[in-house]
């Protein structure tokens, strides 16, 4: 049903090609888009993107040990390191 599709990265100009693996995948998580950037610029623009982020130091509600998140945490809200965080989402 799928076929390999070779794209233009927005980002490097460069050709890459859109699987057919991948359309199927993009097809079930319901995503519409094609992708516009190749695979290492998708990786360089989540990087920057990670690193733009205002980061802040909080203490685990479970563990107690030290940890970073993007987000201001509010006081009526427990707030978890990334290892109970896991824990929680099971």
């Amino acid at each position: 049903m799928y076929e390999d599709k070779t794209l233009v990265c927005k980002d490097c100009g460069n050709e890459f090609v859109f699987t057919a693996g991948e359309q199927e995948f993009y097809a079930e998580k319901g995503f519409e888009n094609e992708p516009t950037r190749c695979k290492d610029c998708r990786a360089a623009h989540k990087a920057a993107m990670r690193q733009a982020r205002e980061m802040h130091d909080v203490i685990c509600a479970d563990c107690g040990k030290p940890a970073q998140v993007p987000f201001l945490p509010k006081d009526d809200r427990p707030v978890y390191c990334s290892e109970c965080f896991e824990k929680h989402r099971g």
